[in-house]
């Protein structure tokens, strides 16, 4: 019972907020076309920059595309596979609230956690693409030759610490807006006092913040599957001769 209070105090505060966004990026697996990493392709008049060129723009065309998908309302909070839900640890204190009668409360809790993760993605694309306009012709060929995920790898590797650092503070102002942040952690950090309870993470906004990377990078993945497998993805005429070329 003293859980479930502690629980319902926390989700009262919570209201929607109205954001947007999120993101990913293309790729097409061109191994076939790859030679050696000193400039030539094998049975194909491409060259290692023009290799690189087109895995730019792909990168370019497939970021792009997936910020405009993503950056709609319900970006994350309609995709089943990156919504945000109440962290593993407080699910017990999720159950008792719902069967208390509060499940639109929790709803609603949700509901802004996954509004500020869009809200913060809309910054994402600028650093995705410094990133992209970063790629060597060494990096270029790695990629191609990589694995499925290569160039998702890639990103992740070189961004991480940049979207964190970005997404953190819109994130948080997100959920200041509607007193979410004081009210978790002052809940939660009683109910991390009461006796043989897995403890909650009491910085709500770096857990949705830590949340809203990784689901973006899901779909970054998801889009480099997309270029890999479609070649209706290649709509310009270098990703046609780079990602057409056998």
């Amino acid at each position: 019972m003293r859980t479930a209070i502690l629980a319902v105090a926390f989700v009262l505060t919570l209201q929607p907020m109205q954001t947007k966004a999120q993101f990913g990026n293309l790729i097409k697996d061109a191994e076939a076309i790859v030679g050696d990493a000193s400039g030539s392709t094998k049975g194909s008049s491409l060259s290692s920059k023009d290799i690189a060129d087109g895995l730019k723009q792909a990168l370019q065309v497939g970021a792009k595309n997936a910020t405009s998908k993503v950056s709609a309302v319900n970006g994350f909070f309609g995709n089943a596979v990156i919504k945000i839900l109440m962290p593993p640890e407080a699910r017990n204190v999720e159950t008792e609230v719902r069967a208390l009668g509060f499940g639109a409360q929790v709803d609603q809790a949700i509901l802004s956690m996954n509004r500020g993760a869009e809200d913060a993605s809309q910054k994402a694309l600028p650093i995705f693409a410094d990133a992209i306009t970063h790629i060597t012709i060494e990096d270029g060929l790695s990629i191609l030759r990589g694995n499925k995920d290569a160039a998702t790898q890639y990103l992740k590797g070189k961004t991480t610490a940049a979207l964190t650092q970005a997404f953190l503070p819109t994130i948080k102002a997100s959920l200041d807006k509607v007193g979410a942040t004081r009210y978790w952690a002052e809940v939660f950090r009683i109910y991390n006092e009461i006796p043989f309870v897995q403890k909650v993470n009491t910085d709500l906004p770096g857990y949705v913040t830590q949340k809203a990377v990784a689901g973006i990078f899901v779909c970054i993945a998801d889009e480099e599957a997309k270029i890999r497998a479609n070649p209706e993805a290649r709509i310009t005429d270098l990703l046609k001769k780079v990602f057409g070329a056998k």
